[in-house]
């Protein structure tokens, strides 16, 4: 097995000029002089084509009965080909795909005017017989070069038409190496932009961070966990009264006399919705709470609440407590204290100033998350794109490699 050998993607075009340059170069040369002789003989074509047009309009003005409808016959007919003649452009750059095509729309042109020829030619018949022999004469030259270019196509160029996709590969895989690095420093650029932001959101965190931990606004964080406990610790102690409030208060509003005032009323509906911050508003003693338990109790005994015995006998246990043994009183005491101590807290200047700081912080914390989201978006279309030109380029060698072995049994590898 012959040795591989190994080509540096950069010297894939100057490798391949030395190795078959000379082979490709007579080959674009000779493509080169018949698509010019080509354009030439369409050209001669579309002034045959004009010169109908224009002598079988001068004999449509002398309005001669017995040329006329022959004439606009022709007239329309030389305009057709005119357009369809205007519509071939010769490639530029020759390539075979280019002349391939070329040769394609020529061949449809003449193919069409032969078959126009054919159809009209007769009806036009005996006049105009010079300029149709004219036509006649550019259209036969174009059609041998057409055949010539044909030829050409199929016997020569085709032979070489792999080796010249192999250059256009050399060209793309450039190209695409030169977009491979763009979007590589692309990715770089946004990266460390991603590490800057990443360092600036993690400072303004541990500045957050410790202004909550400082002073009064600590102390207001460390309360409102207390009044968390606190709230639970009171929906605990009340929590067989849950379901006996609940019909009290449905009592009360359909008139079923549970003997509440509007007062009681209210501050039943506050134990219901918010059991912490009702019992902490109340005075020494809890006396509206007491009054609502009262005035339970007696609905309870006359069953007016409608109850299972088991969730009476458990709500009137916890009555008795609260009424009887004091179940509640250091918790109420420290459900009043809590919510001073927050309130007076919550007053504080220098609360307020930390909050107006922590409020800046966080906005600015907000403006740099959304900085990281727009540049993590970009960063992952950039990877994307990058994947996309790596298998681009791979494909590209592959190409390479395959052609390289098949013109000139050489095996190399792209690097």
């Amino acid at each position: 097995m012959s040795e591989i050998q190994k080509i540096p993607s950069a010297d894939v075009g100057k490798w391949l000029e030395n190795q078959v340059g000379q082979t490709l170069t007579p080959v674009h040369s000779k493509a080169e002089k018949l698509r010019d002789e080509m354009k030439k003989e369409l050209d001669g074509f579309l002034q045959s084509s004009k010169m109908l047009y224009d002598n079988s309009g001068k004999e449509i003005e002398k309005r001669n009965m017995r040329t006329y409808r022959r004439a606009r016959a022709l007239n329309k007919l030389a305009r057709l080909f005119m357009e369809r003649t205007k519509l071939i452009e010769p490639p530029e750059k020759v390539t075979y795909d280019a002349m391939h095509e070329y040769l394609q729309k020529t061949q449809d042109a003449i193919l069409a005017t032969e078959i126009d020829i054919k159809n009209w030619f007769p009806r036009i018949s005996p006049f105009f017989i010079i300029d149709r022999r004219r036509f006649l004469l550019s259209f036969e030259r174009a059609k041998e070069e057409l055949k010539e270019v044909n030829g050409f196509m199929t016997k020569e160029y085709v032979k070489t038409k792999t080796l010249e996709e192999t250059f256009l590969c050399a060209d793309e895989l450039q190209t695409l190496e030169q977009q491979q690095k763009s979007l590589a420093a692309q990715k770089a650029k946004v990266e460390s932009e991603e590490a800057a932001l990443d360092k600036i959101v993690s400072e303004t965190e541990q500045k957050v961070a410790d202004m909550k931990c400082k002073g009064e606004l600590s102390q207001l964080s460390q309360t409102s966990a207390e009044i968390e406990a606190l709230n639970a610790e009171v929906k605990r102690s009340l929590q067989h009264l849950q379901k006996p409030f609940v019909k009290l208060q449905s009592l009360s509003l359909h008139g079923g006399g549970s003997g509440l005032t509007h007062e009681e009323l209210e501050k039943l509906n506050e134990y219901l919705a918010n059991p912490f911050e009702s019992l902490a508003k109340e005075d020494i003693g809890y006396p509206l709470l007491k009054q609502i338990l009262m005035k339970l109790e007696k609905a309870l005994d006359e069953d007016k609440l409608k109850l299972k015995p088991e969730k009476v006998r458990k709500a009137e246990q916890t009555i008795d407590n609260i009424l009887n043994k004091l179940s509640i009183a250091d918790l109420h005491q420290k459900c009043r204290n809590a919510r001073v101590r927050k309130s007076q807290l919550q007053a504080s200047d220098e609360v307020a100033e930390t909050e107006k700081e922590l409020s800046k912080l966080r906005g600015h914390l907000e403006e740099q998350e959304r900085k990281k989201r727009v540049l993590e978006a970009e960063r992952i279309t950039v990877e994307q794109n990058l994947r996309k030109i790596s298998e681009d380029i791979q494909q590209q060698k592959d190409e390479i490699e395959k052609n390289v072995l098949s013109f000139t049994n050489q095996r190399v590898t792209i690097q």
